[in-house]
């Protein structure tokens, strides 16, 4: 009988968990919520002592739940350089990431001035994934050289991040923001009065 009530328990923990998880992560996807112990409890049917319970806290909570929305988001942008060309990889992703950002749009702003070391963790490999694709664009000619990549994935992340804050109406709107921001990345021809221009129109 004790066996069986300590299996008991560990099972309710193990759904109160993933309720309390679930919650949380449906709470990031709507426009204005506000993810507090107690709504992130209504929302899973729990009390809040056992939402605080299962995770010891709201950060390791909210860590969870935004490293759960962001680990596929890694994985595809890894998939895409193991599949596609680097510029082509980069297109596609930054159209799937800046959906991604519209529909979770609360993230960065929920997890201000929170320790919360997984999501951190994957943030890292998402940069390196994209500075990756940068990297192999400028090797194969796509993408200009005259800035440095670290730049140019600041450059791009902002980019990408003020579209979906924007909330594009259409994927149309989204394609023409990208084709934009893509054609400034391309290598530059050198204008008429620079002076890397052709010299043999001068006369000594």
């Amino acid at each position: 009988m004790v066996e069986g009530t300590g299996r008991g328990r560990r099972a309710d923990a193990v759904r109160n968990r993933q309720l309390a998880l679930q919650a949380a992560t449906a709470l990031l996807a709507e426009p204005g919520g506000t993810l507090t112990v107690e709504a992130i409890a209504r929302k899973a049917g729990l009390g809040a002592a056992t939402v605080v319970r299962a995770f010891g806290g709201k950060e390791a909570l909210l860590d969870a739940a935004v490293a759960s929305l962001l680990a596929p988001v890694v994985d595809r942008a890894e998939r895409l350089l193991e599949q596609v060309g680097p510029e082509r990889a980069l297109r596609t992703f930054l159209v799937e990431l800046i959906a991604f950002q519209s529909a979770h749009h609360s993230i960065s702003d929920q997890l201000e001035g929170m320790e919360t070391p997984a999501t951190a963790a994957l943030r890292r490999q998402l940069v390196s994934a994209v500075e990756e694709m940068i990297v192999g664009a400028r090797r194969d000619g796509a993408i200009r050289t005259d800035l440095e990549p670290a730049a140019l994935v600041t450059l791009v992340g902002r980019t990408a991040f003020a579209i979906a804050q924007a909330r594009p109406a259409s994927e149309e709107i989204v394609h023409a923001y990208l084709t934009v921001l893509m054609d400034g990345l391309r290598p530059q021809s050198p204008g008429p009065g620079s002076k890397e221009g052709p010299r043999s129109q001068h006369t000594p």
